[in-house]
């Protein structure tokens, strides 16, 4: 590694000793048999590759290395399954200094070898596989402090990113359109470069970490050439880099870039020419761009072209009076962070280390808002590593040693936390798991033994770091106090509140001023009372304010006025809101974002009652908590009528939760659909009981009869969104003795459990006053439409084993009993269906039956486009019907990848080397989008999804879950995913001839 310096974030060689001679922290791996589990892949992996010995030996001469890696492996199964992919690049590692492996892989001409694209991809992503590995074993080690760590990936960042320029220049040369004032570095001089932005910027990259970056060309320098115009060139060259760098193959990928932080990204190309950023930040740069800029660096291209443009926009970053007016802007950010994303609470599990109350924003926040009012007339301010900042700022005066101190350890402390929890499945969090075991592995990477010692160590830097970041705030002023004139009284509109309406977005202000003026003459039943009216006019600017937020005011307002004009009554309502920031600005997302929540939350204001429960902001709710919840409301129905209501309001409001979680980030999508399934699960088990109840009242009981609940499809594979139909099947089985019921009205067993089903249907879907429950489908039952509601057990399995179609079969991998009176009846349900799956089949006409199939839902269900994301070639329905076919052609030999979850059955066949890992990297990430984006579009929507009237809000929404800069990139990815989706079903199954189909 080279001596840090302006331009590198690199820190100096001080040890040239190998990694495993330093190791000073031993990662916990306090279950014996597991570790002994986990120590036996290794042996394997080296014995395959012939190093067993030479490991050994490395461990008999290091004593601590057997320990440590048992403990890493044990708790990361990211960095097991990386090292044992190339166990001799592990030893090599180990025992090898690990500055001296950074220093060559950060290198800028160690990748001028690749000579096309695919190839410097390949490099680069075989480079990054080193780096991770190297960095990750120095950092859990103890062998490296922090910003080694940080400074190692952002330098490695800084020469992937060269390598990308350098490539795209030399094809370009080739083609007669470039040429280098430098041959053997073509970059230099070029005009062409690109700012490193946040972490990047400051040589504080975590470990997973996004690279936020701004693509800049001086068109004065360009040395393009032929007909090869800079703002095209550039724009495509971008996007090229952009690629290379974060397009998943199977070697994984080098940076996943985010380029939004470049001036106006909505309507700006992705490289913007030096004079039109110089206009921008002159005259329409805002303060949250400033304190981002704060970090910027040139990292890559022509560093000299971009060192000259930051010197010369420092007059907007650093003003020259103390600037107090932009720390209510900056300090407005980090609100917003936590009113949107509900992260209002300190707690453990579910907590986020970045973004939470507490967290390693609040350090850096506390650090750049005081750059910014003082750096502007000290240029020593003007720093861009957190760490060092904070170290200036005691230095003049700004800070005591003890605030530097005390947040300076806790950051540290956070930043590696951090770390670990990207380090366990290399994914892009910073959120603590609410499972024990995942918060147990983040804490044991840590080498802490316990979470009472993890829960102690961890709140005291979350407080202090609190303390710290209040009272530096504490004497703020009110976000809105500087609105301007917000006056609806008289009968003529307020010139002033016009223009203040305007300014923050409202189209038709006389409109918005209009619907105001009429809340205060009474006419809704919440504006009745003098008292409701006075709080409502306190709430004016907030209310106001959050709703300019939204991507369409005028909109938000209207669904708000709907709202309101159901209110029974304000006082309480609106006391709340002007209190609470975080309750109304997630009621302004929802009025911005999400028409069909906002049309919920319109008709059925009580959905509201879940979020003023103190509870909603703590964690995810468990299924036994749903559970607990859903009888304690029931528990106080007085009949069953009531019963019906009391379940409808309870779903309602629980969906509207998990809706307002899943659209603040608190929440995964992968969550929001296991939570709506644990709520379907557990209505579905009290319905069935209060039904059964309900109808032995006149029927009676059938002795010994035996019942249970199947769920099919989405339910089955606890994947359902909030407008998901649930695919039931009713199984049951009577004693050959019985007959009939024993009561005042005896029904025969085919009729009693007919009757059974259909007031089970009945009571799910009947539209009550509070609406309906869930709509269901019994269509998968024997025979379909055709057959009996009810099936009996034995008439169940003879059919599935004898006339059941490929298709029924398919639709039996994702079975499972969610209901039952008996669970010895459950258990051979269970066993009957695992039966089916794992028989033995003709593969050739496996293959056939789905191929024709999938053919024929296409033809029947064309997809117009990328975003009919279940039925467009390469979509769900395709990843789903691969899934199915591997457990139906390998659960005979092969019973562990009989899963009913899609994701699972697909990691499992990997594990049982049935399905290729280039395809399971293909189809577990684009399944994952698949699920984000279908429960984004399911909440916001009652309709179909139609891109060019959807809110902006809601398209940001979906561009956020899909992890890309722009909605058009979004577009593109999924249409090149799907392209690669086919591939794999063809490669898998075989090719989707729709002639077929006919």
């Amino acid at each position: 590694m080279t001596v840090a310096k302006e331009n590198s974030v690199a820190h100096p060689l001080e040890d040239q000793s190998c990694l495993a001679e330093r190791l000073e922290v031993i990662p916990v791996a306090d279950d014996t048999r597991l570790a002994e589990a986990h120590w036996k892949d290794v042996e394997l992996a080296l014995e395959k590759a012939g190093i067993a010995e030479a490991f050994q030996s490395a461990c008999d001469e290091y004593p601590k290395l057997k320990s440590f890696l048992t403990g890493v492996f044990v708790n990361s199964p990211f960095l097991k399954e990386i090292s044992l992919r190339d166990v001799e690049r592990l030893l090599r590692i180990l025992t090898s200094s690990p500055e001296a492996i950074i220093t060559d892989l950060c290198l800028h001409d160690a990748y001028d070898h690749a000579t096309s694209e695919a190839d410097l991809m390949r490099v680069l992503r075989l480079a990054k596989q080193e780096l991770a590995l190297t960095t990750a074993l120095a950092d859990l080690g103890g062998v490296w402090p922090l910003e080694m760590v940080t400074g190692a990936l952002s330098d490695f960042a800084d020469v992937s990113l060269n390598a990308c320029i350098r490539l795209c220049y030399r094809d370009l040369q080739a083609r007669s359109r470039f040429e280098p004032v430098h041959a053997d570095r073509p970059e230099k001089d070029a005009g062409f470069f690109i700012l490193a932005m946040g972490k990047h910027g400051a040589g504080e990259l975590n470990y997973s970490s996004d690279i936020d970056l701004i693509v800049f060309y001086e068109p004065e320098l360009s040395r393009l050439q032929g007909n090869a115009e800079p703002p095209v060139e550039y724009v495509r060259m971008t996007r090229r880099i952009v690629k290379m760098m974060s397009e998943r193959t199977g070697d994984g990928y080098v940076f996943r870039t985010d380029l939004r932080l470049r001036p106006d990204p909505g309507a700006t190309p992705l490289a913007i020419s030096v004079p039109a950023a110089l206009v921008y930040y002159e005259s329409l740069g805002q303060n949250w761009e400033r304190a981002a800029l704060i970090k910027a660096r040139p990292c890559a291209g022509d560093v000299a072209a971009g060192e000259i443009f930051l010197k010369e926009i420092r007059p907007f970053i650093w003003r020259k009076y103390l600037d107090y007016a932009a720390i209510s802007d900056v300090h407005s950010i980090k609100r917003q962070i936590h009113a949107h994303k509900g992260f209002g609470k300190i707690t453990v599990a579910g907590h986020n280390v970045k973004l939470g109350r507490g967290g390693i924003r609040e350090v850096e926040f506390f650090a750049q808002t005081q750059q910014l009012i003082a750096g502007g007339r000290n240029p020593d301010l003007r720093t861009r590593q957190t760490l060092v900042t904070l170290q200036g700022l005691v230095e003049h005066g700004w800070i005591d040693p003890s605030a530097c101190e005390e947040l300076a350890e806790a950051y540290t402390f956070l930043r590696n936390v951090e770390h670990r929890i990207q380090m366990v499945n290399d994914e892009q969090t910073h959120i603590l798991p609410t499972d024990p075991d995942a918060l147990a592995r983040v804490y044991k990477l840590l080498g802490l033994a316990t979470l009472e010692e993890f829960t102690e160590a961890l709140l005291k830097r979350f407080n202090t770091v609190q303390d710290h970041y209040s009272a530096l705030f504490e004497h703020e002023p009110e976000l809105t106090d500087s609105l301007g004139n917000l006056v609806f009284t008289g009968d003529s509109d307020d010139p002033d509140t016009v223009a203040t309406l305007e300014r923050l977005g409202f189209k038709r202000p006389s409109e918005a001023i209009r619907i105001i003026r009429e809340w205060h003459y009474g006419r809704y039943p919440a504006m009745r009372t003098a008292k409701s009216r006075e709080r409502l006019t306190e709430l004016h600017p907030v209310l106001l304010d959050a709703l300019a937020k939204t991507d369409n005011a005028d909109s938000a307002l209207l669904s708000f006025n709907a709202f309101l004009s159901k209110l029974p009554a304000g006082v309480q309502l609106f006391g709340l809101l002007r209190s609470n920031p975080h309750l109304l600005n997630l009621l302004a997302t929802v009025m911005g974002s999400a028409p069909r929540m906002a049309e919920i939350v319109s008709r059925r204001v009580h959905v509201l009652d879940a979020v003023l429960d103190p509870a909603f902001f703590g964690d995810v709710p468990t299924q036994a908590q749903i559970v607990s919840g859903l009888e304690t409301t029931l528990g106080q129905a007085r009949f069953y009528e009531e019963a019906l209501d009391r379940a409808r309001i309870f779903v309602q409001e629980q969906q509207f939760l998990l809706g307002l979680r899943l659209l603040t980030d608190s929440i995964t999508p992968l969550q929001m659909g296991e939570c709506l399934s644990y709520l379907a699960q557990a209505v579905l088990q009290q319905m069935l009981a209060r039904v059964q109840a309900e109808l032995e009242e006149t029927h009676g009981q059938l002795p010994g009869a035996e019942v249970a609940l199947l769920a099919m499809g989405k339910l089955g594979g606890r994947e359902i969104t909030c407008s998901s139909d649930l695919d039931l099947i009713l199984l049951y089985e009577v004693p050959e003795e019985v007959y009939e019921s024993d009561g005042g009205r005896p029904l025969a067993p085919s009729q009693y459990f007919g009757r059974l089903t259909q007031r089970l249907v009945s009571a799910l879907t009947a539209p009550t006053a509070e609406g309906v429950l869930f709509e269901v489908d019994f269509r998968l039952r024997p025979s379909g439409n055709s057959g009996p509601l009810a099936t009996r057990f034995s008439a169940f399995t003879e059919y599935q084993q004898k006339e059941a179609w490929t298709w029924e079969h398919m639709a039996l991998t994702r079975a499972r009993v969610i209901a039952s009176n008996s669970d010895s009846f459950s258990m051979r349900i269970e066993r009957g269906i695992e039966d089916i799956k794992s028989g033995a089949r003709d593969l050739d006409k496996l293959r056939k039956d789905v191929c024709e199939m999938r053919a024929r839902i296409q033809k029947e269900k064309p997809a117009k486009c990328p975003w009919d994301l279940k039925q467009v070639s390469g979509g769900l329905v395709d990843i789903e019907f691969i899934a199915q076919y591997l457990q139906l052609a390998h659960g005979k030999d092969h019973p562990q990848v009989l899963k009913q979850k899609t994701e699972q059955a697909l990691q499992a066949a990997v594990s049982a080397g049935v399905l290729d890992q280039g395809h399971a990297d293909v189809l577990v990430p684009q399944l994952r989008l698949y699920e984000a984006l279908t429960q984004i579009l399911k909440l916001t929507l009652s309709g179909k999804f139609d891109p060019n009237t959807a809110p902006r809000g809601m398209l940001d929404l979906l561009v956020m879950a899909g992890g890309e800069p722009t909605f058009e990139r979004l577009t593109r990815l999924l249409e090149d995913q799907q392209v690669e989706v086919r591939r794999c079903f063809e490669d898998i199954i075989g090719p989707v001839t729709l002639a077929a189909a006919g």
